[in-house]
């Protein structure tokens, strides 16, 4: 085999080591979630007046399964970023490293502010007037199947999009993508961003309006950090070529 090949084969094992450990943690997270479900689930529940009902036997390994992945993934996501960090460390000048290191606590961070901000601000918003609508209409009675998976699909997009700002910068600094780049496409991220606002909440106004608008802040808070990456590595490389002349 040629030098390339070598090369490629030497990223490749590099690639299938950080994907295995990524692996490992996210199993030891989840068998150490799967432990302690029960005090989990019912920490999920403890505001519910009503006992969530079950159609199957099956149906209770998978809510364990469910909440168990759901903090294995929050676990395992700065162990993936450090994994991530490690692999383009070789391409990365010292100062680069030191920089993007601290991106792998902040993924962490973000993401559990994301899922927070959708627990306990979207969740009740959207869950009460759901139930508002339905009045003393219906007999409420939730399987715990769907209510859990309700509760996934009010927190889990907010825990992603909130790792945006951080996810722009480590983009940047790699120089994948640049501030300007952002800004020409902002009109079609604000439509994406309002969409998505749009669908995940109640249809009033005021819900849309409250998850629009950390949303686009979200955007704009990228765009100024990336900013802020872009120009400090325009002014190194700046500084290198002065070096070297």
């Amino acid at each position: 085999m040629d030098e390339k090949e070598l090369q490629l084969v030497d990223h490749l094992e590099e690639l299938r080591k950080r994907i295995i450990i990524t692996v490992v943690a996210f199993l030891v997270f989840f068998i150490a979630a799967f432990i302690y479900v029960d005090d989990i689930y019912k920490w999920f529940v403890r505001d519910l007046h009503m006992k969530l009902m079950v159609l199957g036997p099956s149906d209770i390994i998978w809510i364990y399964f469910m909440l168990a992945t759901v903090l294995a993934v929050a676990g395992t996501i700065p162990v993936l970023a450090l994994q991530i960090w490690l692999f383009v460390k070789p391409a990365l000048k010292p100062v680069e490293r030191r920089v993007t290191l601290s991106y792998v606590p902040a993924l962490f961070f973000l993401f559990i502010a994301g899922l927070s901000f959708g627990y306990f601000v979207i969740f009740p918003m959207v869950f009460k007037f759901l139930m508002g609508i339905g009045g003393d209409m219906f007999v409420t009675n939730f399987t715990a199947d769907r209510y859990f998976s309700f509760i996934m699909n009010m927190t889990l997009p907010f825990g992603v999009l909130f790792e945006l700002p951080v996810v722009v910068m480590f983009l940047t600094s790699l120089g994948i993508i640049n501030p300007f780049v952002l800004s020409k496409i902002r009109k079609y991220a604000y439509f994406v961003l309002i969409i998505i606002a749009v669908v995940i909440t109640p249809p009033d106004f005021m819900s849309d309006f409250v998850v629009t608008l950390p949303l686009l802040l979200l955007y704009e808070i990228s765009i100024n950090l990336s900013k802020f990456v872009y120009r400090k590595k325009l002014k190194k490389q700046q500084d290198e070529e002065l070096v070297e002349a």
